[in-house]
């Protein structure tokens, strides 16, 4: 069986790179498409695939604001003899045009988020530019057609978390099977924590760094923030003496800053959620906004797996009600919690959607 693993794009190693790398081990021959593809920030795993990269390639470096010819470029790849497709979608990937022989089965990390939830912050919030907004309305409906008529080319959908799954359905009135994504949770440690809090984040606006910035400039605590991305000028002028910007790390020191932190802090709504469930596998309790994926990934049942909070403006009053909690945290219940979440847990789930005749096997 030749099978073919579709990613929007393969410019960087976070959550969804994480989970191609994953298919890529269940896959071994399987060939790798993408819409942009820069070997030096992927890892030898992928690197190691046969890998096309579409013809926007060498415009990569604008990649956010090439959306509109997207479309075209996913419908170039000639996938005829392919007889399995697994699409790894968050930006456009299962708009591909499979052979009508081949199975096509989508990992949907969530409908692409400028397009559909977070539209209107996008439009009205996000975007600064005048000339920007103006263009956004005509693209974005143009898209949205296109989005939702593809999700007709899927035979299956896999939802990366229960949040996730609805999203598809309200978008695309499509079933998904709830399968989590890989984490390697084995790899993570515990050491004792030292004073500072931990973020690890794409720097992109819907994430609200820019609230836990503002909550730490006014509480003077430690604060690290590792990771890059459009919003990390303006993050870089609001920062102070006690916040520091890490930018990229390497696993080894991610995992080591993990290690040594207080807690991680979640200040926006994550689709599932993977930076939770690595500082879990480390050990360290999680303080989150109470939406959306987090509230599968973090433990918020049990009171010393961190805390939950209701609403942005509650960051300050929860980071206080963690370190009422903080020495009653046991690392290895939460260590425990986290192992739900592993690489193992997901291939075997996995196996059974890509294989469903050999019941897995």
């Amino acid at each position: 069986m030749r099978a073919a693993i579709v990613h929007y794009w393969l410019l960087n190693m976070r959550g969804g790179e994480k989970v191609v790398e994953a298919l890529c081990r269940m896959l071994p021959d399987a060939d790798v498409f993408t819409l942009f593809y820069d070997p030096a920030r992927v890892s030898e795993t992928i690197r190691a695939r046969r890998v096309t990269a579409s013809f926007l390639n060498p415009l990569r470096r604008h990649y956010r604001s090439l959306l509109p010819l997207m479309p075209m470029a996913l419908e170039s790849f000639d996938l005829r003899g392919y007889d399995l497709i697994v699409s790894s979608e968050s930006g456009p990937a299962k708009g591909v045009l499979a052979p009508s022989s081949a199975r096509h089965v989508c990992y949907c990390h969530t409908p692409m988020r400028y397009l559909w939830d977070l539209y209107p912050a996008y439009r009205n919030e996000f975007t600064a530019s005048a000339w920007k907004r103006a263009l956004m309305a005509p693209a974005a409906n143009y898209l949205r057609l296109w989005d939702f008529s593809t999700a007709a080319r899927v035979d299956e959908f896999v939802a990366n978390s229960a949040n996730v799954a609805r999203r598809i359905w309200k978008t695309y009135r499509r079933e998904a099977r709830v399968i989590y994504p890989p984490v390697a949770v084995e790899s993570f440690y515990w050491k004792e924590p030292e004073d500072y809090y931990l973020i690890v984040s794409e720097l992109v606006a819907y994430k609200r760094i820019d609230r836990a910035v503002d909550a730490f400039a006014k509480n003077g605590r430690r604060l690290r923030i590792v990771g890059q991305g459009p919003e990390y000028g303006s993050l870089r002028r609001a920062e102070r003496g006690n916040i520091e910007f890490c930018g990229r790390v390497t696993d080894g020191e991610l995992r080591e800053l993990y290690a040594r932190s207080r807690a991680l802090l979640l200040p926006g709504e994550e689709d599932f959620g993977m930076t939770p469930v690595e500082a879990l596998a480390s050990g360290k309790p999680v303080i989150a906004l109470g939406r959306g994926g987090a509230l599968e990934s973090v433990p918020v049942s049990d009171p010393v797996g961190g805390v939950v909070y209701a609403s942005p403006e509650d960051l300050a009053g929860a980071i206080e009600a963690f370190e009422r909690i903080e020495p009653d945290i046991s690392p290895q219940r939460l260590r425990e919690w986290a192992g739900r979440f592993s690489e193992k847990n997901f291939v075997e789930q996995m196996k059974g959607v890509l294989f469903p005749a050999s019941d897995g096997s």
